[in-house]
């Protein structure tokens, strides 16, 4: 064994229970930094899932239609002038095959989906109800929302005249799988459709109003044969749609819009609970290294001759400074392995406390292997720096005062 490791653990060996002590503030410091971080990022990524499950990642609509000037003149008077909003009626994207296939080779997609979407009304005998009809391509819909895991009652079924709802409707229509309803929209359409399936994603207003049809059956509902009035994307790293929503709306001069945007008050949320996160560890960070340099300067004072003899028979100052920063490192170290495993057991505690209806956790907790390692890391960095200041401070005692000193 290396001189320095020797004298190191021999050190931490002799004071069992300074070791003890800085080991359970290490391990208590970690074991939070472990707790917090999973806690915050489960909520997280829950949250994000939860926004996302009924949602694309970016979603391109034709543009606005732009406000008429008016000008008025009278004689003998000024010209006035005043701009009249458009009405924005339902219209397909212009040539959108052409630009979904453009969009689909953008840097960061992954799917994209052509969709036809509108507002109608669902009747079933004496009860109507307003709803969102969405036609849509069956496949590339499904990489974008993934109906088939939400359905809670028949199956994911556009076919014909095949129609899939949203569970709250169903109960407010009365109806089950296989009923018929009437499906009427802005646009004049009308049609009469079979109930194949009936979903719950756990969005009320999701569930209350999606009618889901054929691309086909919603052309003809809204009277555009062929068309598309928006195109959804779906993207490799959600926090990276604005940037790609960007780069597409430069590209086409589409109204695109992403997730990010339209959910900005979740994203303020998500980023206050990161920034409290970040504060609570630094102070966790700042009481663990003062606990483990005021631990070391102790020891530096309680084993001066004992240093004072090394110096004075020959060992190097850069050997006495290596004894103490092995300490502080090992200290970290073991602290840090106890820690994650105190931090992840009280985590997959507080992640059994309390479970919805459906069994999941209302808390869920998000461990990973670069959680331990930042832990680890954290843990170890502070440790080392920890001992700069004893460790520079043993180095350069003088062997003579030591020795008579101590």
């Amino acid at each position: 064994m290396p001189f320095e490791w020797f004298v190191a653990l021999r050190y931490l060996r002799d004071g069992k229970a300074q070791t003890a002590l800085i080991l359970a503030a290490v391990s208590v410091g970690v074991a939070v930094i472990v707790f917090l971080s999973a806690l915050i990022n489960g909520l997280q990524v829950s949250l994000i899932d939860k926004t996302l499950g009924a949602q694309a990642h970016v979603t391109l609509r034709a543009p606005r239609e732009s406000p008429t000037a008016l000008a008025f003149d009278a004689p003998g008077r000024a010209i006035s002038r005043s701009v009249q909003p458009a009405s924005q009626r339902l219209r397909s994207i212009d040539q959108w095959p052409a630009i979904m296939a453009g969009v689909e080779r953008e840097p960061g997609v992954v799917a994209a989906s052509p969709m036809v979407v509108g507002a109608g009304f669902a009747v079933r005998s004496d009860a109507t109800c307003p709803v969102v009809v969405r036609g849509v391509d069956p496949e590339r819909f499904l990489s974008i929302v993934d109906l088939r895991k939400k359905v809670v009652a028949g199956r994911f079924d556009v076919s014909g005249d095949n129609i899939v709802i949203g569970a709250a409707l169903a109960s407010d229509l009365g109806v089950f799988v296989g009923d018929k309803i009437h499906v009427t929209t802005t646009e004049g359409g009308d049609e009469v459709a079979t109930i194949s399936g009936v979903f719950a994603l756990g969005n009320e207003p999701v569930d209350k109003a999606w009618v889901v049809t054929s691309l086909k059956q919603a052309q003809a509902l809204y009277a555009l044969p062929g068309g598309a009035t928006t195109i959804e994307l779906k993207v490799r790293e959600v926090f990276e749609a604005e940037s790609i929503a960007q780069s597409v709306r430069d590209r086409t001069g589409l109204d695109v819009v992403s997730w990010m945007k339209q959910n900005a008050e979740l994203l303020a949320g998500l980023s206050a609970q990161s920034r409290s996160k970040n504060l609570i560890e630094f102070f966790v960070v700042v009481a663990v290294a003062l606990g483990i340099a005021s631990v070391l300067i102790v020891s530096v004072v309680q084993k001066s001759r004992e240093i004072g003899i090394l110096r004075a028979v020959g060992t190097p100052s850069r050997r006495v400074l290596l004894v103490f920063l092995i300490e502080g490192g090992v200290l970290g170290l073991c602290g840090s392995v106890v820690g994650s495993l105190l931090g992840s057991l009280l985590s997959k505690l507080f992640e059994s406390l309390a479970r919805g209806d459906d069994g999941a956790p209302k808390f869920p907790v998000q461990l990973d292997l670069e959680l331990f390692v930042f832990a680890t890391a954290v843990a170890t960095g502070v440790g080392l720096l920890s001992a700069v200041i004893p460790a520079r401070r043993a180095s350069r005692l003088d062997p003579a005062t030591a020795i008579r000193n101590g």
